[in-house]
């Protein structure tokens, strides 16, 4: 197809990403904030696919990773209700379907968060979400989906997609390293080179996206930071919040949304019209 760059659907799912950047600046995880209705159904789905992990007891086989037990788990996302309005149009509850990894190769990477991003962007187009739900939308949901995802990858030991291996920023995720970063913008006392601290990271990875995310990788990966998360040591060692989130920002952009073939097999309903932007 035609350069995803240049369409609405890519300015609108980056627009999206920046305005919840700019409403998580200097916020913690556990701060106050509206829950909707809508905000509840989600968790409510959310937690359903996690009690399905319970219900889907990873296989016995003889190769350690992609446990076929996910295509067991991933078959039951059929009986996801559609008639909420939470899940709202079929053509919305495909990028739900889309954003859990994939079946076939039981992988999952930075294509299939970027699919759950799109589904909330989508509720937000419709009317179901609400400027005054962007703090529940990473905070609540959006942080509830990644602990799901990690029990994904976790129990079924799935594969990264489109990986760069240490040279990618993580083997799975890459949005919540952006908002986790903004969380720490103008932090009194917290900088990026105390990440990779362990003990910094287990007295504060209940407020911050970011250390959640450390703190999954030093439980995932062995040896030295440096050398498996090669990416990440390098950016502990830029000296403010601020300059991360803007690096982060412009890397995604160039990474997931150029390099990585993630988007095209996207099946684009009316909410995000594929017209090439005029000039």
């Amino acid at each position: 197809g035609r350069c995803w760059k240049q369409e609405f659907a890519y300015a609108d799912y980056m627009g999206f990403v920046l305005t919840l950047n700019e409403g998580v600046k200097g916020k913690k995880l556990t701060c106050e904030y509206k829950v909707s209705e809508t905000i509840e159904k989600l968790l409510v789905l959310l937690g359903t696919l996690d009690r399905w992990i319970d219900e889907t007891p990873p296989a016995d086989q003889p190769s350690r990773f992609g446990n076929k037990a996910f295509r067991t788990w991933y078959a039951k996302l059929d009986q996801v209700s559609t008639e909420d309005k939470a899940a709202a149009a079929p053509e919305i509850a495909v990028y739900l379907k889309e954003s859990v990894g994939n079946s076939t190769r039981i992988d999952y990477g930075t294509g299939h968060e970027a699919a759950f991003a799109i589904f909330l962007c989508c509720l937000c187009k419709i009317g179901a979400l609400t400027v005054d739900d962007q703090l529940a939308i990473i905070f609540k949901v959006f942080d509830r989906y990644l602990e799901v995802m990690r029990k994904l990858q976790k129990t079924y030991r799935m594969e990264p997609a489109g990986s760069q291996g240490v040279w990618g920023l993580d083997d799975f995720q890459f949005l919540p390293f952006i908002w986790g970063s903004a969380q720490f913008i103008d932090h009194p006392t917290l900088e990026p080179r105390h990440f990779v601290d362990e003990k910094v990271v287990n007295e504060n990875h209940k407020d911050y996206m970011f250390l959640e995310c450390i703190k999954f990788i030093n439980e995932m990966k062995t040896g030295p930071f440096a050398e498996h998360s090669n990416q990440l040591w390098n950016i502990s060692a830029v000296p403010t919040w601020s300059k991360v989130n803007q690096g982060l920002v412009r890397m995604y952009k160039a990474e997931c949304l150029e390099k990585f073939p993630v988007i095209q097999h996207f099946k684009f309903g009316s909410l995000l019209s594929i017209q090439a932007v005029k000039p």
